[in-house]
């Protein structure tokens, strides 16, 4: 069985492929699909295939699909993402791909948000494209708060918009290992999962989380909208992906990210990553 991992060069897919290894596949049976092979050597070097995969050039698919039994479709990050999907759908379905899996967003189907409106639609494609699948709602990554510790180092605050909001984040690594999972079993064919971590934590855990990281006292400073958008756009950002930054926080202070069952930690068989060991990973990394 052949198992393409797209988006291979970035965090996530290679964290996936690190999985699939330690799960026993053997490196000749995974394809990372990149926009730039030569960013993947060390792939290459372990025997993992490489092939040029890019969403927006529909031309690039066809090849990278050919024998190809298994796909992770993960999500992009260009403007029109939702075009770039529909490229890979398509691809998928016209090569006789076996099975699909997406990482998309949490409560799509529950919370209207930007982000989540464009994760939406591509879920409506594979369900309309007739593929086998398996979509993989990932809560936030707490690597997504590696920006904000490290400006708390500097000001001893973590400035957000989101109220007494809750969040399930877990470590890329965690979602790495159940798409792993997803690709190589079958209980998850024609599933639909929201995955995050095991504890729901607020903004003053992620405060005291950063502080204990960082060996300083770290603060909370709740903000309005408006005032979020107005510092955005002082830091530099214009006025329109201001907005979109601040809409997610928006969704975070309606409960988009503040469910969790246990589902991704009774799939991949262990806990998640706790918040500090999230963050004093991820800050250690860099």
């Amino acid at each position: 069985m052949t198992l393409l991992v797209t988006a291979a060069s970035g965090h996530l897919g290679r964290l996936v492929v690190d999985a699939l290894l330690e799960r026993g596949v053997a490196a000749s049976d995974i394809v990372a699909g990149v926009r730039t092979p030569a960013k993947v050597d060390d792939l290459a070097a372990r025997g993992v295939g490489v092939v040029e995969l890019d969403y927006s050039r529909p031309g690039t698919l066809a090849a990278a699909f050919a024998g190809v039994d298994r796909v992770l479709l993960i999500s992009g990050t260009d403007a029109d993402r939702v075009t770039g999907h529909r490229n890979v759908i398509d691809a998928a379905r016209a090569a006789g791909v076996e099975r699909l899996v997406y990482t998309s967003a949490p409560r799509v189907d529950q919370v209207d948000y930007a982000l989540g409106a464009d994760h939406k639609a591509t879920e409506e494609a594979i369900a309309a494209s007739g593929l086998s699948a398996t979509v993989l709602r990932h809560n936030w990554y707490t690597e997504n708060y590696l920006d904000a510790v490290a400006r708390g180092a500097d000001t001893g605050e973590i400035v957000a918009a989101v109220g007494d909001a809750r969040v399930a984040s877990a470590s890329r690594r965690d979602y790495a290992a159940a798409a792993a999972i997803a690709l190589t079993t079958d209980e998850l064919a024609g599933r639909t999962l929201e995955v995050g971590g095991d504890v729901a934590w607020t903004y003053d855990d992620l405060a005291a989380a950063a502080g204990e990281v960082l060996g300083r006292p770290v603060t909370y400073t709740a903000v309005t909208l408006e005032q979020l958008e107005a510092g955005l756009q002082a830091a530099g950002l214009d006025a329109g992906t201001a907005a979109f930054v601040a809409g997610i926080d928006d969704a975070i202070a309606r409960g988009a990210l503040s469910q969790t069952d246990g589902t991704l930690s009774e799939l991949i068989g262990r806990p998640t990553t706790p918040l500090v060991d999230g963050l004093r990973e991820g800050l250690a990394a860099r």
